[in-house]
């Protein structure tokens, strides 16, 4: 099966007026997404973040539970947030996750409004028949910015829902995500 990484991008993300942002680091966001990694398998999370200032706090929130109190309180976290390399942009997420797997990883597009690109059935018999490791890339705020799209490999859908509400966090649709890909 292909080598699987994850990058939670914060920029460049849109706002709700489809406007291009930089989007801020929540720490709930690193600890699901992390939990969620861990538990499907994935190599490594990538935390990309171009504000030196909200890569320290996301280094702060890891290491209060890797080396702090938070090590003591809930041990059972740290193997999770070892999973996360904090990095300035996509391309230091690509270099660390080709060093990783011994080659360039292919992108992975997500997105709440994609529509087309490869079923998710289709993906996961890709990545078990192909050994080339994959990047999934997660958009915050309201998702990725057009650009993503353009750069990356593969598109997965959209997540549907029973109904025509369609607006999970990051952390519930990664969580989707890494369950079709890799679940049992």
């Amino acid at each position: 099966m292909s080598e699987l990484f994850v990058a939670l991008i914060h920029h460049p993300v849109l706002d709700r007026n489809g406007r291009v942002i930089t989007s801020a680091i929540t720490s709930l966001d690193l600890h699901d997404l992390a939990r969620s990694s861990c538990t499907y398998g994935v190599r490594a999370l990538y935390v990309v973040h171009p504000v030196a200032a909200q890569r320290e706090f996301a280094r702060t929130v890891i290491d209060h539970w890797r080396i702090g109190y938070g090590r003591n309180f809930d041990s059972r976290r740290v193997e999770a947030l070892e999973l996360i390399e904090i990095v300035a942009d996509l391309e230091a997420a690509l270099a660390a996750s080709e060093r990783a797997a011994g080659r360039r990883p292919e992108m992975v597009y997500t997105s709440a409004r994609a529509d087309g690109g490869m079923s998710f059935a289709a993906m996961r018999e890709r990545m078990h028949a192909d050994a080339a490791p994959m990047l999934i890339l997660l958009g915050t705020g309201f998702g990725l910015a057009p650009e993503m799209r353009e750069r990356a490999n593969f598109i997965l859908p959209a997540i549907r829902g029973a109904g025509e509400y369609n607006h999970l966090s990051v952390r519930a649709a990664g969580s989707i995500i890494l369950d079709r890909l890799c679940g049992r």
